[in-house]
């Protein structure tokens, strides 16, 4: 089993094209241990309302795919994990990659994590659904 954090912004492109590299990703593909915080089960429920996307789709999807982590202190979180992202905001998506030992974060928005620095103190290798899925392709 190959241990992912999925960034919020993955799942809500699943829901809204089944046909997209994160789709694939997400309901697909089995060797895969999916994970995803508290605080980003919260962003997904805020994004889920303001786009009209069906709740009952989200939590059918967070359900049978995903394993969900407690991170709680959000203030803490930015704090220590401040130095791996351009906004503080996305700290917490380090915070649970690291949390779950992630080999993989997923994200749209690579380029709002200091990937470099991730893989190296961290060991978690940053990239967006595409290329995940090309690894995941290599690896058969």
């Amino acid at each position: 089993m190959i241990l992912v954090f999925v960034d919020s912004d993955v799942i809500i492109s699943s829901l809204l094209s089944s046909t997209g590299a994160a789709y694939l990703l997400l309901n697909q593909t089995d060797a895969l241990s999916l994970f995803i915080s508290t605080i980003s089960q919260k962003e997904l429920e805020v994004v889920t309302e303001r786009l009209q996307i069906d709740k009952k789709a989200l939590d059918m999807l967070l359900n049978k795919r995903f394993s969900n982590i407690d991170l709680l202190n959000a203030k803490e979180i930015k704090k220590k994990y401040a130095e791996y992202v351009l906004d503080s905001n996305d700290a917490h998506v380090v915070a649970g990659a690291e949390k779950t030992h992630a080999r993989f974060l997923i994200t749209y928005n690579t380029r709002h994590f200091k990937i470099d620095k991730i893989k190296e103190d961290l060991g978690v290798i940053v990239v967006n659904p595409a290329t995940f899925l090309q690894y995941l392709r290599s690896l058969q």
